[in-house]
């Protein structure tokens, strides 16, 4: 496959540079174009994103890809004016264990009450706190796609008991999982789960649903962790719901606004959780290698693989 005349990388949030090296070693023929130096609009042929300028796609007249550097791709969707072009999510095994790793960190981090104890150890106390076998507390994943599943196998692997909700019914699941699907069987799979893993894709349909009508249907001191998106997320409505004590605590790693602002009450709230939307990374050399290969599959005019259905958001 020939290299494309031109790559630009769209972000309104990060400078992208990071992206360089690898996208220069894979298409060395290519001129790669950043954020700030984008120059002809009309000689982009591939648009490389995070969270893009709304309105910039439509005036790119040769462009034939847009590549998302992550799993997600609500922020491509979110422009009204995005052109007909295939848009592609990244698939990256590594990305499983990355996220696998960390939610299974969030868990236990609060279920051992791990905190509390790195709090007496800088004050030099040897205190115990309760203990609880793990089959003993329910963990509940809102989301059954690859990185939904794979937590599910290393949760159940730990002796946790897992369950799992997923739009529409999912088949070949993991022995042990509890499975709920659709709208009908969401508070039974809510009122379960002592702790709650947000892995939805973020849809029209998603937005917001982490809010005060679900943490009501939570058992009261119930444990929120968000690795989906922050948009998921109604922020007023968690600190109102750990304020009542009806949430016990939150693990946060995705933010409406990032970085998230210095002055942002979600700072000062000690029964929250705060990482800087690192759960999980791809290496750049993986986004190089899955664009030309969607890339390659769309000049020979076959579907790219992970191309996305944008009606549906995933």
């Amino acid at each position: 496959m020939s290299d494309p005349r031109t790559i630009a990388f769209l972000s309104t949030l990060i400078p992208m540079t990071h992206l360089e090296k690898a996208y220069r070693a894979r298409f060395p023929q290519a001129e790669l174009r950043f954020p700030g130096a984008l120059g002809a609009l009309d000689e982009i042929e591939v648009a490389v994103c995070w969270y893009p300028p709304e309105g910039l796609m439509a005036q790119m007249p040769k462009l034939q890809l847009v590549q998302s550097v992550g799993a997600g791709v609500d922020h491509i969707r979110a422009d009204p004016a995005l052109p007909d072009v295939p848009v592609c999510r990244i698939i990256d095994p590594d990305m499983g264990q990355g996220m696998t790793a960390y939610v299974c960190w969030a868990v236990t981090h609060r279920q051992r009450h791990m905190g509390a104890y790195l709090a007496s150890a800088a004050a030099g106390r040897w205190e115990e706190q309760p203990i609880q076998p793990p089959r003993e507390h329910r963990v509940g994943i809102a989301g059954l796609g690859t990185l939904g599943l794979a937590c599910a196998r290393a949760l159940l692997g730990l002796g946790y008991s897992v369950r799992g909700w997923s739009r529409s019914p999912k088949h070949g699941l993991p022995a042990g999982l509890q499975a709920f699907h659709g709208e009908a069987q969401r508070t039974e799979f809510l009122q379960g789960c002592d702790t709650l893993v947000c892995l939805l894709p973020l849809t029209d349909e998603t937005r917001g649903v982490l809010s005060q009508p679900l943490f009501d249907q939570l058992p009261r001191g119930a444990h929120l962790i968000n690795v989906g998106r922050g948009d998921h997320l109604v922020e007023t409505d968690l600190l109102q719901a750990l304020a009542s004590g009806q949430l016990g605590g939150a693990t946060l790693d995705a933010f409406s606004q990032e970085p998230l602002p210095a002055h942002h009450p979600f700072w000062s709230e000690a029964r929250i959780t705060i990482t800087p939307h690192i759960a999980t990374r791809t290496a750049p050399r993986v986004i190089a290698e899955q664009t030309a290969h969607n890339l390659a599959r769309i000049r020979a005019g076959r579907a790219a693989e992970v191309a996305v259905d944008l009606q549906r958001g995933y």
